[in-house]
C-alpha cells in the first residue's frame, strides 16, 4: 500500500465522518426544533387553561419539549417532517375551530 494509498483512504474516511456528524446535527437540530415549538404550544395552552405564571410556562415547556425530544428520536428525518407537517395541520384546524365557534 502506498502512501497515495494511505491519504486516500483517510481523506474518505474524513468524508464519511464528516457527512454521518452534519446528519446527527441535523437530526437533533429538527427534534429539537420540533419540540420546542410543539412544547411551547402546549405549554401556552395550559398557561391560559390554568392562569399560572411565567415559571409555570418555562417549566412545562422544557418538559414538553424533553418529551417530543425524546419521543422523536427514533423516527427519521423524513419523518420528523411528516410529523410536523401533520402538527401544523391540526393547529390550523384547531384555529379554524375558535374563529368560527360561537361566542358567550
Amino acid at each position: 500500500m502506498t502512501l497515495g494509498d494511505k491519504f486516500k483512504g483517510f481523506s474518505n474516511d474524513l468524508q464519511v465522518g464528516a457527512k454521518n456528524a452534519s446528519q446527527s446535527f441535523a437530526h437533533a437540530m429538527l427534534r429539537l426544533v420540533s419540540g420546542f415549538f410543539i412544547g411551547l404550544v402546549l405549554s401556552l395552552i395550559i398557561q391560559e387553561l390554568t392562569q399560572s405564571g411565567t415559571f409555570m410556562l418555562l417549566f412545562l415547556t422544557i418538559v414538553f419539549t424533553t418529551a417530543i425530544y425524546k419521543a422523536l428520536s427514533r423516527f427519521g428525518m423524513m419523518q420528523i417532517l411528516i410529523f410536523d407537517l401533520i402538527c401544523v395541520l391540526l393547529g390550523t384546524v384547531l384555529r379554524m375551530y375558535i374563529l368560527i365557534a360561537p361566542g358567550k
